[in-house]
C-alpha cells in the first residue's frame, strides 16, 4: 500500500454574480440582514444550460493542466455533487469524456456538503490498495437549479461553481486518515428531497450542531493526522455560513491558521465549497508547499468527514 498526495488545484465559478442587493429585489431581504445571519455579499450563478459536468470539467482541466500529468495518466474520476440532473451516465463519465481521458474508473459521490471529503478520502483509498495511481476528484454544485427564490431563509445561501485537484500515487502521504460518520438520526436536517424538491435546511438545529459537536471531531482528524492543531498552515470548512466558520474555527484552537472564508464571496455550494476554497489559497500562494491543511466537510446526511493534507 502506498499513499498519495495533492499534486495540483483548481476551481470556476460562472461569470454572473448575484449579490445581497440584486436578491433585495426578489425576495424580502437586505444586505445587512443577509451579512449579520451568514456573511454572504456575492454568489456566483451559472446560466440555465451551463450543467454540473460542465463546470466540473472547466475545474478538473485547470487542475490537471498544472499536474504535469497527461489525461491518458488518469485512471481515477470522482465528483462529488448531490445537484446532478441525469442519473445516468454519471458526472464523473461525462467529466472523463470532456477531459478526452481513455479509461478511468467514474464514481459519482453524494454525501452533499460532505461530498468533497469523501470523496478525496475514497480516492486515496483506492490509491493505497493499488487500484488507481493518478486521479482526479472534484466537488461540484449547481444549487441554483434547487433554490427556493421564495424563501430568504436559503435562497441567499445558494452558490454554483467547481474545486478540482490531482491525486498521484506517492511514498510519502500527503493525505492523513479520515475521521467521518453521520448522526442518522438527524439526517433530514438538510434535504432536497422529490423530483421536483428544493433545499432546504433546519438552519438553527444545524447551526447548535456545527459549533458544539463538530470541533472536537475536527481536532480529532489532527490528532489522526499527527498534527498539532497550532501547527496547521490552514483550515479549509465547508463553507456553510461565515458565523459557523468562525466559531468553528476558535474552538479547534488553531491561532496560526489561515481560516478559508471563501462564502462571503461565493455563497454556500455544498460540495464545491471546499475545493474551491482550497484552490484560491494555493494559487494565491498563501500556504507553503508542503504545509498541513485541515480540509473539513459538513452537511447533509447529517454527514461530517475530514482529514489532513499538505499544500501541494
Amino acid at each position: 500500500m502506498t499513499g498519495s498526495r495533492i499534486l495540483s488545484v483548481g476551481h470556476y465559478q460562472p461569470s454572473r454574480i448575484l449579490t445581497n442587493a440584486d436578491l433585495s429585489k426578489m425576495v424580502d431581504t437586505s444586505d445587512e440582514w443577509i451579512q449579520s445571519r451568514v456573511g454572504i455579499q456575492t454568489r456566483h450563478i451559472a446560466e440555465p444550460d451551463e450543467t454540473v459536468d460542465e463546470m466540473a470539467a472547466h475545474a478538473a482541466r485547470k487542475a490537471l493542466a498544472q499536474s504535469g500529468l497527461s489525461p491518458a495518466d488518469i485512471d481515477y474520476v470522482s465528483v462529488a455533487t448531490c445537484t446532478a440532473i441525469d442519473r445516468s451516465p454519471n458526472m464523473a463519465a461525462r467529466v472523463a469524456a470532456r477531459l478526452g481521458l481513455s479509461h478511468p474508473a467514474v464514481i459519482d459521490v453524494n454525501v452533499a456538503c460532505t461530498g468533497f471529503t469523501y470523496a478525496l478520502a475514497a480516492t486515496d483509498h483506492a490509491v493505497r490498495a493499488g487500484a488507481a495511481r493518478n486521479a482526479i476528484v472534484v466537488g461540484v454544485e449547481k444549487l441554483s437549479d434547487f433554490a427556493d427564490w421564495t424563501d430568504r431563509t436559503t435562497c441567499v445561501l445558494v452558490g454554483d461553481g467547481a474545486g478540482a485537484v490531482v491525486l498521484t500515487a506517492a511514498d510519502q502521504p500527503g493525505i492523513g486518515p479520515v475521521v467521518w460518520g453521520s448522526v442518522p438520526e438527524m439526517s433530514d436536517a438538510v434535504r432536497i428531497e422529490g423530483r421536483a424538491g428544493t433545499f432546504q435546511q433546519a438552519g438553527q438545529a444545524v447551526y447548535r450542531w456545527a459549533t458544539t459537536v463538530l470541533p472536537t471531531i475536527a481536532r480529532q482528524v489532527c490528532e489522526r493526522a499527527g498534527v498539532a492543531p497550532a501547527d496547521l498552515a490552514a483550515i479549509v470548512p465547508h463553507q456553510a455560513n461565515l458565523r459557523i466558520i468562525r466559531s468553528l474555527a476558535e474552538r479547534i484552537g488553531a491561532p496560526n491558521a489561515i481560516v478559508a472564508e471563501d462564502v462571503v464571496e461565493s455563497g454556500n455550494t455544498s460540495a464545491g465549497s471546499i475545493p474551491i476554497a482550497l484552490s484560491k489559497l494555493v494559487m494565491r500562494g498563501d500556504i507553503p508547499s508542503g504545509a498541513p491543511i485541515l480540509l473539513f466537510g459538513f452537511g447533509g446526511g447529517l454527514s461530517y468527514g475530514g482529514q489532513v493534507v499538505r499544500c501541494p
